[in-house]
């Protein structure tokens, strides 16, 4: 809602309060105000003109030469290529020096040999953007009427010297869709009265009922349907504060008529509509439910088709408008249109929001409908538009309205004690702050013994239990105001579980080493929700699927990650490194929840270093995944527990995958995606892992103990091994470590060899063997016996050979 302080001046004395400070008060009291917008800020220099005379530029075909009083000592030229530029027009000019919205600023010009001091301007060169702007002044400059007088600020004539107030409402706050509402609610902040617009009717001695009837067959969807007839209006322009009006509003004006009802649209809230009169086709107004296959041509020359859950309003025989929604073009008002049918009536939400929705037709009328009106103006409205016909249209209103009125209201009450307010609240606000803030609000009560009996305002459909009160009390006494007060009682303190915990540093772990968090859908397709799966399930389908690619419960994180990488190396993101912690889920019987398991997966591929200025790249291979994995075990507390084993897994690459073993148990697996898969994905070499995250992080670990720095010296042994290929390295580090014992504190594989000079089969594993006792210097007769009992194991276990 856009609501102008200017306007909204004449409903509230703003004496002593600025646009911006208004604004901060009203977001305080619960309606925030996302933006004050200064009409005139950024322009300078613009006056009225007028136009002495106005030829052809003698170079130009496109061009005019015009001599213009401004108001000053002399007459100035400008050249103006708008075409419905004239001699005798009062102008908008904006003189050489002067700035215009952009920063824009008019120097002395000569255009074509001719010169320019100034420039004549269109509305949408002062900032009003292009659909605000009336259809006459769509293309070319703005004429002002005559009355204007030469030299004054045209801002101000065009009422730019306004501040917008933009009201971000929430759905409940529909009383303040108008111009009324607003005033309601800026007068019970600042505690000032409210000021209604005067009504006079002057009607003649005919009846409305001789020209029109009203029959309503759809009474639940239409409880209440006023008409009035003005006779003898004038179509014109409407005067220019009633176009400026609209225009800060968001509204096109078009005509005296239309604009009217737009206006008291804005002002009231309550939606009306203008008829031509003769254009009807009958005497006769009758409101319906429309029959399927109905069609109708709205106000935007689009043929509707209409069904029967659609309201409209006809003639008796044919749909005149799709009831709160739009017109019809058959008996909208024209230029040669003499008698207008008021059309002011309170529809239900749900059928005006049925049409709207259906046709796609998102009007200022069937918003107000479907958060709903006050039916308390809906006579009024119908009133003070064919008042504003009589003046501005020179209009006759015929005497008497014409309606239906099956509409029955009762008020509604609330009862409220002060101490469930300040016990709510936690204030101390005095029975007569209470009384006076409802009093501020325009809410009738009853105050006996402390107890508010309340009747709330029809206007205020949002209030209907006693909460709804105290938050009135909260926002007009102030947010501001209500004290801060800790909970009392006892409790604990609010802390992770060492589980959040772990998962937290998993998190920070991933990230530090250079993986960005993915957050994928939990829902995946019949083709892709097997892959990758740890543990083999039925899959589980959604009753109520959104598509087909989303109609299974995932089983595999992988798939989802690996569609994240393809996304993102279609766009020439080759590198990418991407990890997400989520759910798969596994079915246990039928009809009944699945189980949830916590995963943590990861995807690879591109370049994992990249020094240009040194000539350095290393693309990312199995070793820097299961490095980071490593490093991850090791955080965790878990490194020495964990090994990997050589695996097969479908999509993967049968030589670069292996099963993650933690304590004898397989809790995922990690490798890279087969050949096959990223041809089918458009990917280059990815690798991935999927993990059991519970496993992980509730696997027991022993608290954590320091060790002093050894002060005595180490003894190393460099072994090579010659085995059968098939024979796993990890397997024989692993006896070589238990065999060592005490005395044997690191062992690294750090060659292998499979060469020419090596036997057909076999290979040669180099393996660097640390010793050190913390408490004293090794013997070498001591590292000896150890060493030779390792050698004697590796012979025993995988017959194992020194090479030579």
């Amino acid at each position: 809602m856009f609501v102008s302080y200017k306007w909204l001046s004449e409903y509230v004395n703003l004496d002593g309060i600025t646009a911006k400070e208004l604004a901060d008060k009203i977001t305080k009291s619960g309606i925030e105000v996302e933006g004050v917008e200064g009409l005139s800020e950024g322009i300078s220099g613009v006056v009225v003109g007028h136009v002495i005379e106005r030829v052809k530029h003698p170079d130009a075909e496109k061009l005019n030469k015009c001599l213009v009083d401004i108001g000053a000592e002399e007459n100035v030229q400008i050249i103006c290529g708008a075409a419905n530029v004239d001699k005798g027009q009062k102008v908008v000019v904006a003189k050489v020096g002067a700035v215009l919205p952009g920063n824009f600023k008019i120097k002395k010009a000569k255009l074509r040999g001719e010169e320019s001091h100034g420039m004549i301007c269109s509305l949408q060169e002062l900032g009003i953007e292009s659909k605000l702007v009336s259809k006459e002044y769509a293309e070319g400059i703005f004429v002002f009427p005559n009355e204007v007088e030469v030299g004054t600020d045209a801002l101000g004539h065009l009422n730019r010297h306004d501040q917008i107030l933009e009201l971000g409402l929430t759905p409940n706050r529909a009383d303040c869709l108008n111009m009324l509402g607003v005033a309601y609610e800026v007068a019970a902040i600042l505690g000032r009265e409210v000021k209604f617009p005067t009504i006079e009717l002057t009607t003649n001695s005919e009846q409305a009922s001789d020209y029109i009837s009203v029959s309503v067959d759809a009474n639940e969807d239409n409880p209440l349907y006023v008409a009035r007839v003005v006779k003898n209006v004038k179509i014109e322009a409407s005067p220019l504060w009633l176009q400026t009006r609209l225009m800060a509003a968001g509204i096109r004006p078009h005509n005296n008529v239309v604009d009217i009802t737009n206006y008291v649209l804005l002002e009231y809230g309550q939606p009306l509509h203008a008829f031509d009169y003769d254009r009807l086709g009958s005497k006769e107004i009758l409101v319906r439910r429309a029959t399927d296959g109905e069609k109708m041509t709205t106000l935007d020359e689009s043929e509707r088709t209409l069904t029967c859950d659609h309201l409209v309003i006809t003639n008796g025989n044919e749909p005149v408008a799709l009831a709160g929604v739009m017109g019809g073009a058959n008996s909208e008002v024209r230029s040669d249109t003499t008698t207008v049918l008021i059309e002011s009536a309170y529809f239900t939400g749900a059928a005006i929001r049925k049409a709207s929705k259906d046709h796609g037709l998102r009007s200022e009328a069937s918003t107000r409908y479907e958060k709903g009106i006050d039916p308390t103006r809906t006579r009024e409205a119908a009133d003070r538009a064919a008042a504003l016909m009589a003046g501005l249209a020179g209009g006759e209103i015929v005497n008497g309205v014409v309606e239906v009125d099956t509409l029955s209201t009762e008020p509604v009450v609330v009862s409220i004690t002060l101490n469930r307010i300040n016990s709510v609240l936690g204030t101390a606000i005095s029975k007569e702050q209470v009384a006076q803030i409802f009093t501020n609000l325009k809410f009738k009560y009853r105050e006996d013994n402390e107890t508010f009996l309340v009747t709330i305002p029809s206007r205020r459909g949002d209030i209907t239990i006693e909460e709804d009160l105290i938050e009135e009390v909260a926002r007009i006494y102030g947010y501001d105001e209500v004290p801060t007060t800790l909970p009392v009682g006892e409790g604990t303190p609010g802390r992770l579980t060492d589980y959040q915990q772990k998962r937290r540093s998993v998190r920070r772990f991933l990230e530090g080493a250079g993986l960005y968090q993915a957050v994928t859908y939990s829902l995946t397709s019949e083709a892709r929700v097997k892959q990758f799966a740890l543990e083999d399930a039925a899959p589980i389908r959604l009753s109520m699927p959104m598509s087909e690619e989303r109609s299974l419960l995932r089983l595999s994180i992988v798939p989802h990650l690996l569609e994240v990488v393809s996304h993102n190396t279609a766009r020439q993101i080759d590198s990418v490194g991407i990890y997400e912690t989520g759910s798969v889920f596994l079915s246990t019987s039928e009809n009944e929840l699945p189980l949830e398991k916590e995963r943590l997966a990861g995807a690879i591929t591109g370049l994992w270093q990249s020094h240009p200025w040194q000539g350095e790249k290393k693309a990312v291979d199995f070793y820097i995944v299961k490095g980071i994995l490593d490093g991850l075990f090791r955080l965790l507390g878990i490194e020495e527990r964990v090994n990997y084993k050589q695996a097969s897994f479908e999509g993967m690459h049968p030589g670069r995958t292996a099963d993650v073993i933690l304590d004898g148990k397989s809790v995922g697996f990690i490798g890279q995606i087969h050949p096959k898969v990223q041809k089918e994905l458009d990917l280059y070499e990815t690798y991935v892992f999927e993990l059991s995250l519970k496993d992980l992080l509730e696997a027991d670990v022993a608290e954590t103990t320091y060790k002093a720095i050894p002060r005595y010296p180490s003894m190393t042994r460099d072994i090579a091994l010659v085995v059968d290929k098939v024979i796993a390295a990890g397997d024989m580090k692993h006896v070589i470590t238990e065999v060592g014992g005490k005395l044997l504190k690191d062992v690294s594989i750090f060659d292998l060899y499979q060469g020419e000079k090596m036997e057909p089969g076999k290979k040669s594993v180099a393996f660097s063997l640390r010793y050190f006792d913390p408490e004293r210097t090794l013997t070498d007769e001591e590292v000896t016996k150890t060493h030779n009992k390792v050698l004697k194991a590796v012979e025993e276990k995988f017959a194992a050979t020194l090479r030579s």
